[in-house]
């Protein structure tokens, strides 16, 4: 049913589709030489053995979901992890953090076909997995429809459903049904998440708790570590991180305010997606800039520091130990504030964290976090941790303590993905 609802459109849309592909891989939100992944295109033969599917949609579901992984590797030596994405800057992640982890020989990284028909049952055919798990709400109809008529068992980790998501969910209840109700097994982030999906014809949740609560802490390189704590030693200094297109001219509003309080001020900045890091530079006007994507250190005198790299937040993160945490100003819904408080930072979101809400709701009883509602209350938590060292170190600690509730969930989320594997399988 599901297959004929799509493959009209999917089928009308296809050279569109590629052209879409080549069009993101000339602006580089696509590798070129594996674009036919993205058509479910592969001559990479698969393993033997039993193969488990593991999707996660871009760079904050695949973090959470490495303590899993590194989990499986102990439990389950024997079985290969097919691991798939949608983003480049994933991509870049587990290529660095999978050899970091040891996990390299056990887990293969595939782009994920877009939901085309013909696309995914092309994937499907030449992976032919023994079991899929999918993070978070990568809800694909083809995908979940080719997993069904195929046979392969299909479990929604950390899964999560917003309020609103559900109120739009709730119009399509024969499509609604048909796609949560196909999923064997769920494990979601929180009860409330849990009920709303049950409503939806989920299966009831097994496990309950956020693995972005479990995660490991975002690595940093210590020599690195070590000589800029040299550079920025005895100047104030704040953190605005994974921030996002518009977000920015407030935090330079919020620079110039700073700066008169705190000479010398060092602001940095770290742009959600990097290549956004010469735009944002543009729009500083007579502020200094540096950008360390071009190998620049910090503005010796007041200004931004641009850290328009991949994978160095942890880094920033004990740099500082004071952070507002992006994508919260605008309508977004928020970044994860887990991986700052994790490393003792006392953390700041804006008022739109609807995507992290258990998450901030926990760090904020803790005494963890803050919420700022706007410019002036953003130059006022920050110049309270400016002022105040022992405030700033007690919030960090909090969030430290907060931060390790769940510490077994991986593990207990590992044994569910892997009870999910027929005995023997595999080709």
């Amino acid at each position: 049913m599901l297959r004929a609802l799509y493959a009209g459109a999917a089928t009308i849309a296809t050279p569109g589709l590629r052209l879409m592909l080549a069009g993101r891989a000339r602006r580089g939100k696509e590798v070129a030489a594996r674009l036919p992944e993205r058509r479910g295109i592969d001559g990479t033969a698969r393993p033997p053995g039993r193969l488990l599917w593991l999707h996660a949609a871009s760079v904050g579901e695949t973090v959470s979901v490495l303590p899993v992984l590194a989990a499986l590797a102990q439990s389950s030596p024997e079985v290969t992890v097919l691991m798939t994405t949608g983003t480049v800057t994933s991509a870049t992640l587990l290529a660095r953090r999978l050899p970091e982890l040891g996990l390299q020989a056990r887990v293969l990284h595939r782009f994920v076909p877009l939901d085309v028909p013909a696309w995914t049952a092309r994937f499907l055919d030449h992976w032919r997995p023994d079991a899929a798990a999918f993070v978070e709400s990568e809800i694909w109809p083809n995908l979940l429809t080719g997993c069904r008529r195929r046979g392969i068992p299909t479990m929604l980790v950390n899964a999560r459903l917003s309020a609103r998501s559900f109120a739009r969910w709730r119009r399509l209840p024969r499509l609604a049904q048909a796609l949560f109700g196909s999923f064997d097994r769920l494990q979601a982030q929180s009860d409330g998440d849990a009920e709303r999906l049950r409503a939806l014809g989920a299966p009831p949740s097994l496990l309950t708790g956020n693995l972005k609560f479990a995660a490991d802490p975002l690595p940093a390189d210590a020599a690195e570590l070590a000589q800029l704590r040299r550079l920025v030693a005895g100047r104030p200094v704040w953190l605005a991180a994974s921030t996002h297109p518009g977000e920015e001219a407030a935090l330079l509003e919020a620079h110039s305010m700073l700066a008169r309080r705190h000479q010398r001020l060092l602001t940095i900045v770290v742009p959600r997606h990097p290549e956004r890091g010469r735009d944002i530079a543009a729009r500083a006007g007579s502020l200094a800039v540096a950008r360390r994507s071009a190998g620049e250190g910090p503005p010796a005198g007041e200004g931004l520091w641009i850290a328009d790299t991949l994978g160095e937040l942890g880094l920033f993160y004990r740099l500082v130990g004071h952070a507002f945490v992006g994508r919260s100003l605008g309508e977004h819904g928020g970044q994860n504030p887990l991986e700052p408080a994790r490393l003792g930072c006392a953390v700041a979101v804006g008022p739109n964290v609807e995507n992290f809400r258990d998450p901030v709701a926990i760090l904020e009883a803790a005494g963890a976090l803050a919420r700022v509602a706007d410019v002036a209350s953003l130059v006022d938590w920050v110049d309270r941790m400016l002022q105040d060292p022992a405030r700033r170190a007690s919030m960090g600690e909090a969030g430290m303590a907060a931060s390790r509730r769940y510490a077994d969930l991986p593990a207990r989320v590992a044994a569910a993905v892997a009870e999910l594997l027929p005995a023997g399988a595999g080709s």
